[in-house]
């Protein structure tokens, strides 16, 4: 079975790619906490943060937006402790910030998920990739939707995080042309 390069040998990251990665996604709350992950994520890889995804969990009580939006600064104190998560205090805040931006979002589209599709049309971009090395870090769609979120009060949004975002829940299918997901997903 071939997979794209990038999940390697980890059991986690293979099973997280032939699981998840690329799927299509559309369910509100998930979609949030892939936001988070991947705004945690910044300057980091990816693996880390999935080994670290159950802590996140746990710490950001099943990453609920209607929950982490009433975070206070003795809670913020309390995950700036946990080994668990990465312990930064700007991405702490801005998954604070993020919750209540996410609501205000759900509350104008009706759904967080009509929204961020709107960067497709609502549809997965098919990509063609051979090779990994020709997959882009940012697109003209995720340079939009980094602007847009950024202007909505998001943080840790940049193109290249939007990109992996839109990557992570199916936007795009980046899986390489000699993958077995690349078919099924097309």
């Amino acid at each position: 079975m071939c997979r794209c390069k990038w999940a390697g040998e980890d059991p986690l990251y293979c099973d997280y790619h032939d699981n998840e990665w690329g799927f299509p996604l559309h369910d509100d709350l998930m979609l949030f906490e892939f936001l988070i992950l991947e705004g945690a994520q910044a300057g980091l890889s990816w693996i880390t943060i999935l080994r670290k995804r159950e802590n996140y969990r746990k710490a950001f009580d099943n990453l609920d937006p209607n929950v982490i939006v009433n975070y206070t600064q003795e809670k913020v104190d309390e995950l700036l402790l946990n080994e668990g998560i990465i312990r930064n205090k700007l991405k702490i805040n801005s998954a604070i910030k993020n919750a209540k931006a996410f609501l205000e979002v759900q509350k104008e589209f009706g759904s967080f998920d009509r929204y961020i599709w709107s960067f497709t049309k609502g549809k997965t971009i098919q990509n063609s990739w051979k090779d990994l090395s020709e997959v882009p870090a940012s697109t003209p769609e995720s340079e939009l939707m980094s602007k847009d979120l950024k202007k909505r009060g998001f943080k840790f949004v940049g193109p290249t995080i939007c990109y992996a975002f839109m990557q992570a829940t199916g936007m795009v299918n980046d899986h390489t042309i000699d993958c077995f997901r690349y078919k099924k997903l097309k």
